[in-house]
Formats: C-alpha cells, structure tokens, sequence
C-alpha cells in the first residue's frame, strides 16, 4: 500500500475533463501537435506511456513501474536539485486516446494533477495534451509566483517539442 498521501482534493478530477480547475488552483491547458496517423500516435502513446518522453527531456524520472499504471509512484527530479514526488492517478490507452495522469504526494513543491495526454482525432492529426492546476506547496513555489507557473507552461510545451521529435522518424513511414 503506498504510504505517502496526496496533497490535494478531487484526486483524479482530470480523467474525465482535462480543463476541470477547483478553486484556489491554477490551470493549465497545453495543445500540441505532434503529427498525422497511426503510427505517429503510437510512437507517442508508447513515449507518454513509458517515460521516454519526460526522459527525452533531461528531466530525472524514478517510477515503481515501466510504464504507467494507477498506483504507480514516479519522482520527478528537475536540475538534480528539485524532487518532486507524484502517484498516478488514472491511465487510458484506447485505439485513439492514451495517457495519465498524476497527482502530488507529501513533499512535492507545488499541489495539484498534471495529465499528459495523446490523442489521434478523427483526420488523423495526433495531439499531445499537458493539462494540469496546480498551486504552490513550498516557499520557493510560493515565491516564484507567477514565474513559476511560466515555467509550468514552458515545461508543458518542451514536451510538445521533446515528443514531436521523438515521432518525427514515424511520420516520415
């Protein structure tokens, strides 16, 4: 049974609405595209899905599992300075949607659900979704304000960048 606790209430409230924000949070929404077909999105779904992408990032990534998975817990580590704890919350992988979603345990500097999505709509184009709310948790989150959440939103579209790269080969097919 995983021991530490989340930091924040409605767990799992993005499974159902990525843009869904409960007061006292800051949202994010971030759109983009990765590229067109089936083999595009799954390419994309397997570097969400596996950590390749935060990976890709430079970001450090420890998780209790391979691949995401409800319960699995996953510390991100930013600069080799910042850990930032999480456990996922929810999973999806259909024939045109797959991702997760996690939340922040005890320790994490901000508060809140982060989802990172991919989906193939219906003319084929493949989307890469970071969507999140959040507030800070710690003083230093505290003090950055809104450069913080900049960052946040800088963050989300290099993940954009990271995994249009990654795909990049695929598209090409």
């Amino acid at each position: 049974m995983p021991s530490a606790s989340f930091t924040y209430e409605p767990v799992g409230a993005t499974r159902d609405d990525l843009s869904f924000c409960p007061p006292g949070f800051h949202p994010m929404h971030v759109r983009t595209r990765i590229g067109e077909g089936p083999e595009v999105f799954r390419r994309a779904a397997e570097a969400v899905l596996t950590w390749e992408m935060h990976r890709a990032m430079g970001v450090g990534i420890d998780a209790t599992a391979d691949r995401a998975a409800p319960d699995v817990d996953v510390t991100v580590t930013l600069a080799g300075l910042i850990k930032a704890p999480c456990r996922i919350v929810w999973t999806v992988e259909e024939s045109r949607r797959a991702g997760w979603a996690y939340g922040t345990l005890t320790g994490h500097p901000e508060c809140g659900e982060e989802a990172f999505v991919v989906d193939r709509t219906g003319d084929g184009t493949v989307w890469l979704t970071v969507a999140a709310f959040s507030k800070a948790a710690k003083w230093y989150a505290r003090a950055g304000g809104a450069a913080t959440r900049g960052l946040q939103h800088a963050y989300a579209r290099r993940c954009g960048t990271v995994l249009r790269r990654l795909c990049a080969d695929e598209e090409q097919l």
